[in-house]
């Protein structure tokens, strides 16, 4: 499965969720039996080079996620202080994310 965040920089597991209007790159995170297989990095989610993203975890509730609902991609938006991308999936494994306009 893959998973897209925007983030602030290219570091890894320790990249920095962002909004997407100041997301300098998206993380592309393949995630497979509980860990992250791989992490790439796109200038955009469109450019990503998978063909479908399983989820998209934004950083906040107010963020534009239309388009990505509309490719039919699961909407997720982050807790208080889960900021990198370990702590993100981390909460993904424990399903401590909140869906997109709830």
């Amino acid at each position: 499965m893959y998973i897209a965040i925007p983030v602030k920089s290219e570091d890894g597991i320790n990249s920095q969720i962002a909004p997407m209007n100041e997301a300098s790159f998206w993380a592309i995170i393949e995630f497979d039996e509980g860990v992250i297989k791989n992490i790439h990095f796109a200038p955009s989610w469109q450019e990503s080079g998978v063909d479908w993203l399983d989820f998209v975890i934004l950083e906040n509730k107010f963020e534009n996620y239309l388009d990505f609902l509309n490719e039919g991609y699961m909407v997720l938006v982050r807790r208080k202080d889960q900021e990198s991308i370990e702590e993100l999936i981390e909460a993904f494994k424990f399903k401590e994310l909140d869906e997109a306009g709830l």
